[in-house]
C-alpha cells in the first residue's frame, strides 16, 4: 500500500481519499504503478507455472513464444522476436528449444521460399491446449464471482493500457 492518506475497500486496494492533498495525478500514477509491480510479479510467478507444465526444463519465455505462435502462427521468426520486443538471437534459441522438444517445427514460408514460419506440432498444441485452458479456469475462479460489468471493465482498461504500450520499441531500450 501506498503512503498516501485512503481507506482500504473490502477488496484491498487503497482508496485515496477525496481533498487530501495525496489525491493527485502523481500519486494516483504511482498507485497504479504498485498494483501493476504487484500484477507482474504474479503473472511471471503463473508463466512459470505455465511453462513447467508444458515441459519441466522449459522456461516462461518460451512459454510465451508458444502462446504467441498459438495465437498468431504461422510466424516468421523475425515477427516472433518483434512481437515480444527481443532480438532474434534471442528468440532463435527458445525455438531451437521447443524443436528438440518437438512442441514446434519450421517450414518454408508459402510467400518467400527463403524464409521460414514457425508453426506448433500436434503435440505442441495439445499442450498448449491444456495449459491454456487450466490458465483460464483460474481466471474464472478468481474473477467469476465479479459482475460481468466490471470484468468487462477491466478488459476494457487493459485493453486500452495495452494499447499504450504498443507503440513502444522495447528491444532498442
Amino acid at each position: 500500500m501506498s503512503n498516501t492518506p485512503g481507506s482500504v475497500t473490502a477488496d484491498g486496494v487503497q482508496a485515496p481519499m477525496e481533498g487530501v492533498p495525496g489525491d493527485t495525478v502523481d500519486a494516483a500514477l504511482q498507485q497504479v504503478e504498485q498494483q501493476l509491480s504487484i500484477l507482474w510479479r504474479r503473472a511471471r510467478s503463473v508463466s512459470h507455472q505455465l511453462s513447467r507444465q508444458v515441459h519441466p526444463d522449459m522456461e516462461p519465455a518460451a512459454y510465451g513464444l508458444l502462446a504467441i505462435i498459438r495465437k498468431d502462427g504461422p510466424i516468421r521468426l523475425t515477427e516472433l522476436a518483434s512481437c515480444i520486443g527481443v532480438g532474434k538471437p534471442s528468440v532463435s534459441r527458445q525455438i531451437a528449444f521447443l524443436e528438440s522438444l518437438g512442441l514446434v517445427y519450421k517450414e518454408a514460408d508459402p510467400q518467400d521460399g527463403r524464409a521460414q514460419s514457425i508453426r506448433l506440432t500436434p503435440k505442441g498444441e495439445e499442450k498448449m491446449h491444456q495449459v491454456q485452458d487450466a490458465r483460464r479456469q483460474v481466471f474464472r475462479d478468481r474473477l467469476g464471482e465479479w459482475p460481468l460489468e466490471e470484468i468487462q471493465t477491466l478488459a476494457h482498461y487493459m485493453t486500452k493500457l495495452n494499447a499504450a504500450y504498443e507503440s513502444v520499441d522495447f528491444s532498442r531500450e
